[in-house]
């Protein structure tokens, strides 16, 4: 494709994941390239961020058309993991303020479980499952070995088939 098409394509992702996020109630820490990280805090996200994380990874694989009968019109791939994230900044080259970000073990195995996601799927710790509250014996189970970990995660696979009601949240409310 055209560098100006690309660039519509990512734009397009940008808005859909933003509107999805915000919707949630998560906290954008940033856009890489044609990936989003995004935070569920809990003093920010209600009562369950894990429930709201889980709706908001269905939510991404529904505006990215994985749920159309034409198929998606960008291919992703979701992870979701709970656990405690430190913020801090991260110096640029010379030593100066470059960034401020999510940091620590929990962003790391999530953007491993990313990078493990097919498009099409969200892959959820077992963990995130277990404090959502979300009945989800009905998805697919699998143990993934990452890097920086001793012991497999444990996660549930969500997609467009999972016969789960994660619906998103109206707007305004």
């Amino acid at each position: 494709m055209s560098s100006g098409e690309f660039s519509q394509l990512m734009n397009r992702f940008y808005d859909v994941a933003t509107k999805v996020l915000v919707r949630t109630d998560a906290y954008i820490d940033k856009f890489v390239g044609d990936e989003v990280m995004a935070v569920y805090v809990p003093l920010f996200a209600g009562h369950n961020p894990a429930q709201q994380a889980m709706i908001a990874a269905a939510g991404l694989l529904q505006a990215t058309g994985h749920s159309d009968a034409d198929g998606p019109w960008l291919p992703v791939g979701v992870g979701v993991y709970t656990g405690v994230a430190f913020f801090g900044t991260v110096p640029d080259a010379d030593g100066g303020f470059s960034d401020f970000t999510a940091l620590g073990d929990t962003v790391n195995v999530a953007a491993r479980l990313v990078g493990a996601a097919q498009p099409g799927e969200a892959l959820i710790s077992k963990t995130t499952c277990a404090a959502s509250g979300v009945d989800v014996a009905c998805l697919e189970k699998r143990d993934l070995s990452v890097k920086g970990k001793s012991e497999p995660i444990s996660v549930c696979v969500l997609n467009s088939l999972s016969p789960l009601d994660l619906s998103l949240p109206r707007s305004g409310s």
